[in-house]
C-alpha cells in the first residue's frame, strides 16, 4: 500500500526514535544527554562493548560510528525487525495510536482479489497433500525414499502430489465455490484456446508450495516425477501474487531464525534447503531455479546483512556465484556483503552432509 508525504510526514513530527530503538539497547548513562535529545548506546546491529551508536532524537536520525548503520526509525525497524517499510508504518501508527488512511477503492479490490488467490492456493496445498498421504505409486514411494523425503519432513514443507489427472485440482476448485477465471488468474490452471478445455498447470509432479515473507501461499514448485518431462522443475506463472525474481523459496521460515546476528545460507534449488533442514540448518533459502535478481539480493539483506552464498560445486554452480557476485559488488555497503561457501568439486550441501556432517 502507498502512503501519502503528509501521513509519513505526520508519523515522523509525533515519533519519538528513542521510544522504538529504547527496545533494542541500553542508553550510556555516561554520554547520553536527554536534555539534548542526545543518546548513546552499544550498536544493537553488530557486537560491541563500547557506545557508538548514536541518536539524534531531534532530528530523527541514528548513525553508528562503529558499523555504519544509519537512518530513521522505519529504517531501524527495517533493519531490526525485518519488517518491510509499509510493515514499519503500520508499525508506528499502531505505536502513535494514529489511524492508518483508509484505502481507497482500487487497493480494497486489489486486496480482494489477493485474498481469494491466497485462499486458492491454501486449498491446493491441502489438495495436493492429500493426493500425496493417498498415493499408491512405487515410483513415487522410491523417489521419496531416494531423496529422503520422510513424511515428517513432507509434513513440514507441506510437500504434495500433482496426479497424472488432467482437471482434478480444477474441478476440486469448481466445487469450492471458485469461477473459473479466478482459478485461472491464480496459476494453478490453463485454459486450451483452440479447444476451450481448462487443464491443472501441475500434472504428475512432487508439489512444493512457497510462501511470501508473510506466511501467505503464492505459488508452487513442481518437480517431475517422469524422465520424459518438458522440465525437471516447473514454478508457477507470474500472477498477481507470485514474482519469481522477487521472492525466495523457505524465506518465510527462515526469518524466524535469520536475524543480523545469525547466519543465512542460500542455496540452488528446493532439494538443497530441504537436505539442511534434515540435517537441523532451518536458515537456508533458494531462488526459484533462476539467478538471483537485485530484488532477491536485497531480501537477502531484509533476513541477515551477510548472507552465506552455498551453490553446488560444479561449473554451473561456480557460474552462479560470479555473476551473482556481479550483481552484489556494486551494492555491498559498510551494513550489507555476502560470503561464498565454495564447494568440493561436483558436490551439493546434501552431498557435503552425507559425507562430512553438518559441522
Amino acid at each position: 500500500m502507498n502512503f501519502s508525504n503528509a501521513f509519513i510526514e505526520e508519523l515522523r513530527n509525533r515519533l519519538s526514535l528513542t521510544d522504538i530503538i529504547s527496545r533494542k539497547v541500553v542508553w550510556d548513562p555516561k554520554k547520553t544527554n536527554t536534555s539534548r535529545g542526545d543518546y548513546w548506546a552499544p550498536c544493537p546491529f553488530h557486537s560491541e562493548k563500547t557506545a557508538s551508536f548514536h541518536v539524534d532524537d531531534n532530528k530523527g536520525f541514528y548513525y553508528c560510528f562503529g558499523c555504519h548503520a544509519k537512518g530513521d526509525a522505519f529504517e531501524f525497524l527495517k533493519e531490526s525487525e525485518n519488517l518491510s517499510f509499509a510493515e514499519s508504518v503500520e508499525f508506528i501508527a499502531t505505536h502513535l495510536g494514529i489511524q492508518i488512511p483508509a484505502k481507497t477503492e482500487y487497493d480494497q479490490t486489489e486486496k480482494q482479489t489477493h485474498d481469494v488467490f491466497f485462499k486458492i492456493h491454501e486449498i491446493a496445498i491441502i489438495f495436493y497433500k492429500s493426493m500425496l498421504e493417498k498415493n499408491q505409486n512405487l515410483s513415487v514411494k522410491a523417489l521419496l525414499k531416494r531423496r529422503h523425503l520422510e513424511s515428517h519432513i513432507c509434513s513440514s514443507f507441506q510437500i504434495g502430489l500433482a496426479n497424472r489427472e488432467n482437471a482434478t485440482l480444477f474441478e476440486h476448485l469448481i466445487a469450492k465455490g471458485y469461477t473459473e477465471s479466478e482459478i485461472i488468474e491464480s496459476g494453478l490452471c490453463i485454459k486450451d484456446k483452440s479447444s476451450n478445455r481448462i487443464y491443472d498447470r501441475f500434472r504428475n509432479r512432487l508439489m512444493f508450495p512457497i510462501r511470501n515473507l508473510k506466511g501467505q501461499a503464492i505459488g508452487f514448485g513442481g518437480r517431475a516425477l517422469s524422465d520424459d518431462a518438458n522440465a525437471k522443475y516447473l514454478n508457477s506463472p507470474e500472477t498477481k501474487i507470485f514474482h519469481k525474481g522477487k521472492i525466495l523459496y523457505n524465506a518465510f521460515q527462515a526469518r524466524k531464525t535469520a536475524s543480523r546476528l545469525d547466519s543465512l545460507y542460500v542455496v540452488e534449488g528446493y532439494m538443497d534447503v530441504i537436505a539442511l533442514s534434515r540435517a537441523g540448518i532451518s536458515n537456508a533459502v533458494a531462488p526459484l531455479g533462476t539467478a538471483i535478481t537485485l530484488d532477491q539480493l536485497k531480501l537477502l539483506w531484509r533476513l541477515n546483512n551477510e548472507p552465506v552464498l552455498a551453490f553446488d560445486g560444479d561449473p554451473a554452480g561456480l557460474r552462479a556465484a560470479m555473476k551473482l557476485l556481479d550483481l552484489a559488488v556494486p551494492e555491498i555497503s559498510a551494513q550489507n556483503t555476502v560470503r561464498f561457501c565454495l564447494f568440493p568439486k561436483n558436490q551439493d550441501p546434501d552431498d557435503l552432509l552425507n559425507s562430512s556432517g553438518k559441522e
